[in-house]
């Protein structure tokens, strides 16, 4: 807990309705935002009048969760793992969560030494399929670790497939991870991850909304999705078919004006339908971590260029570059031919030939030029072949 900020009874008040309300429920975020905490938990524990916006049946249910929850007891489980609760209003608030309205997160529980907000100033979604092809996990471990180099955090869900992949990238370069799950932060998910989130914990963050020792619904993994979306700069999603979570990852980011990523895959490839979908809409196009630094990165932190490889004609000058694409494959030419298809004189053709004698391009048959064999395959590199 940080000594500074909301009072102990604020704090009490929203760990209790982290135990009542499901994460992001926005009518509940109405309440708090209209009535404040206290008083929402007072109508809560005291058994009082419905609160509107609700029916009498979704009342009593939340009635009968608030009579079993136990705020003191969450934050002495949470002492004993080594977790801290974060709310709104504490020096370690990310400020950007507030952007998410209605559905910001009452409070968030933290397990790890930094502080969440400073890592939150510089930090990337990575998201994508849990059940990834090889080439995604390899794109999600080296934009991680490309990202992590370059001084950011990687942020992302802890899950099998392109998450694990982004969260080890991060740690094998020595860089900043931040796992943000759909369970209490104290009970890891899923169990295959337990390491690694254990690993995470030590090295980086571990996040989540959940009280300790929650579980994880369908409903909550696609709700902690907008909690990723608002704690970074920027989501990539490396892997994604039309019906994936990342892609509620990457809309919640579009929706908040952050920028949007995805890395392409084959176009015959399920796993790569919904980044694609993407990319035909709003979504920029990435294949490495420098192209990411461009788009979330400071003003002049720009990719380098793509080139093909330099071959040896491209060093030629101009004038010569065309004489030598003017001489025929397959048989000799004479200067004033090479010449009127080099759009030249033909004293310039023979100087420009000379020298491309010189050089090894040309050979001299009596009166006419030809190419040799490193200049077939020079020119060949360079023309297409249908």
């Amino acid at each position: 807990m940080t000594g500074d900020g909301p009072a102990a009874d604020d704090r009490l008040d929203r760990i209790f309705l982290g135990r009542v309300v499901e994460p992001g429920d926005e009518v509940s975020g109405r309440w708090v935002r209209e009535r404040g905490v206290r008083e929402v938990v007072r109508r809560l524990r005291d058994d009082g009048e419905p609160l509107p916006g609700v029916t009498a049946r979704r009342w009593a249910g939340l009635l009968a969760r608030a009579g079993q929850a136990d705020p003191r007891r969450d934050l002495a489980v949470a002492r004993e793992a080594g977790v801290r609760y974060v709310c709104p209003g504490d020096a370690e608030w990310p400020g950007t969560l507030d952007e998410l309205g209605d559905a910001r997160p009452l409070g968030l529980w933290v397990r790890g030494r930094p502080s969440l907000r400073m890592w939150a100033l510089r930090s990337v979604a990575l998201v994508g399929a849990r059940a990834c092809t090889p080439y995604g996990a390899h794109m999600a471990a080296t934009l991680a670790c490309g990202l992590a180099e370059r001084g950011w955090v990687v942020v992302s869900g802890g899950a099998y497939g392109v998450d694990g992949a982004a969260h080890r990238g991060a740690l094998g370069a020595g860089g900043a991870t931040v796992a943000v799950l759909a369970s209490g932060v104290d009970r890891p998910y899923p169990s295959g991850h337990t390491e690694l989130i254990g690993r995470i914990a030590e090295q980086g963050l571990v996040v989540g909304e959940l009280p300790p020792g929650d579980h994880p619904t369908p409903s909550r993994f696609i709700l902690r999705n907008r909690v990723i979306a608002a704690l970074t700069s920027g989501t990539v999603v490396v892997e994604a078919a039309y019906r994936s979570g990342s892609l509620v990852t990457a809309r919640a980011a579009q929706r908040l004006g952050r920028h949007t990523m995805g890395v392409p895959g084959p176009a015959t490839s399920a796993l790569s339908a919904g980044v694609h979908e993407l990319l035909r809409g709003e979504a920029v196009l990435v294949t490495d971590a420098a192209e990411v630094v461009e788009l979330v990165g400071d003003m002049g932190e720009l990719a380098p260029d793509r080139r093909g490889p330099q071959l040896p004609r491209d060093l030629l000058e101009p004038g010569a570059r065309r004489v030598l694409a003017a001489l025929p494959a397959r048989r000799s030419a004479a200067p004033p031919e090479i010449a009127r298809e080099a759009g030249t004189t033909p004293d310039d053709a023979i100087a420009r030939l000379y020298e491309l004698r010189a050089l090894g391009y040309v050979e001299r048959h009596g009166d006419g030029w030809k190419l040799t064999r490193q200049a077939m395959v020079s020119v060949r590199g360079g023309r297409p072949r249908c």
